[in-house]
């Protein structure tokens, strides 16, 4: 399978960042022909101030009931049942958790627009600075508690969101899920992400002996506190840990194709997993 990362540069105009997912995928689609793409993380809405996060939240129609969601919902069954892909949608903004606050989303789409999956970021970018300036993504979201995968076409496909990409223990569960790909969408910030974005999806791909498959937002958008900037660099890492596409700084798209031949291959010769599970040593 081919698979399409999407970078995009989102702020907080949810019908304007929408076109530009829309343009981007179907770019994508037309040259390059995958047969599933990736959006990065709240690619609806970033930055902005909390009314305006919540906003352009949505709340998401009961799992497998087909029925109608908001704008970024039909977008993205629209743009997988119009182009016959998997659409991984990255991560939105979803209304309705406990004391009026959101959860960060993944939504993913089979070929005639079913949801397949929905993921609810687990672990939450709370940080503060030596200055007192910081990030709590608590503030505003609620972490999901779930371990998930899904299929696309004969692949099994893992879910994690930006942060989780530091807590290798979800990576793991992941693949004893049987997943061969981990999807990563994130925003990941200019100051981490210069320095440990590509060592980690590389690090997560060889613990875990799988695709790692990471759309990010580039570039500046405006949070309350002030301009931000986002790290972009969307990268495809091969099982053995070697990056076989990348995204150049901006809006744009990198396409892998994706050897299952070389999983296979690679779980053979080194099965860490079986050796993990044989040990006998008691894991605090």
């Amino acid at each position: 399978m081919r698979v399409s990362v999407v970078q995009m540069n989102p702020g907080h105009d949810k019908a304007e960042n929408i076109a530009q997912a829309t343009r981007l995928v179907e770019a994508a689609i037309a040259a390059d022909r995958p047969g599933l793409v990736a959006l990065p993380e709240m690619w609806t809405c970033l930055g902005g101030d909390r009314a305006t996060r919540l906003a352009a939240a949505e709340a998401l129609p009961p799992e497998g009931s087909g029925a109608a969601g908001g704008e970024a919902y039909e977008c993205l069954r629209g743009l997988a049942r119009r182009h016959g892909v998997h659409l991984h949608g990255g991560s939105i903004a979803e209304s309705g958790a406990e004391g009026g606050r959101l959860y960060n989303t993944t939504l993913a789409f089979g070929p005639d627009g079913t949801e397949l999956a929905r993921y609810r970021k687990i672990f939450l970018f709370d940080i503060t600075r030596p200055d007192g300036s910081g990030h709590r993504e608590s503030n505003t979201y609620a972490a999901g508690d779930q371990v998930v995968t899904y299929r696309a076409g004969d692949l099994r496909v893992g879910c994690a969101i930006c942060y989780d990409l530091r807590f290798p223990e979800l990576f793991l569960a992941l693949r004893r899920q049987g997943a061969e790909l981990i999807l990563l969408p994130s925003a990941f910030t200019l100051e981490t992400g210069k320095d440990h974005w590509e060592p980690l999806l590389r690090a997560r791909a060889i613990e875990t002996q799988c695709w790692l498959a990471a759309p990010a937002t580039w570039g500046q958008h405006q949070e309350r506190a002030g301009p931000r900037r986002t790290y972009g660099h969307s990268l495809v890492v091969d099982p053995w840990g070697h990056v076989v596409a990348r995204a150049s700084d901006g809006k744009g798209w990198a396409t892998a194709r994706l050897d299952p031949a070389l999983t296979a291959r690679l779980r053979r010769d080194m099965p860490v997993l079986e050796h993990r599970d044989a040990a006998r040593v008691r894991w605090a």
